[in-house]
């Protein structure tokens, strides 16, 4: 995994009020292919191929325009430019981006979709989230309502 300390991101271009000068973010590029569960405390951009799970709790998760994600996924804020299959979980919000193509049940507190974006699936917006929770906790909470 890649590390990137010196991203630094000035609050014109944030999508939320959360300061993001000088947090780190963590990269799985195109070339990898991840079977599993992967899970972190920091802001995670994947740009390659995705079979499991995903958690990054409480913080942003980036889906390049070239991944393919078979995962279900949860983080604070999460960012929508490739593919998945699977359900999406983010407290703050979903941004869909028009090159995204998301088959799978959405749960957040706001969300964008952009024109030209593929959505099939049930969309919930507005219920309280638990930041920072653990993916079986968060998921098994979403099926029972």
């Amino acid at each position: 995994m890649q590390t990137n300390n010196e991203t630094l991101r000035s609050p014109s271009n944030a999508p939320s009020n959360t300061p993001y000068v000088g947090r780190a973010t963590s990269y799985l590029g195109p070339g990898l292919q991840i079977k599993g569960e992967i899970s972190g405390n920091e802001d995670l951009k994947l740009d390659g191929k995705v079979d499991g799970s995903v958690s990054v709790g409480g913080f942003r998760l980036t889906v390049g325009p070239g991944a393919h994600l078979n995962a279900d996924l949860v983080a604070r804020e999460a960012l929508i430019s490739g593919e998945v299959n699977g359900d999406i979980s983010a407290v703050d919000r979903i941004e869909i981006m028009k090159t995204a193509s998301i088959v799978g049940d959405l749960s957040t507190g706001r969300i964008i979709i952009e024109e030209g974006a593929f959505f099939k699936g049930d969309v919930e917006v507005g219920k309280t989230g638990h930041i920072g929770t653990d993916l079986d906790s968060l998921l098994g909470g979403a099926k029972k309502a």
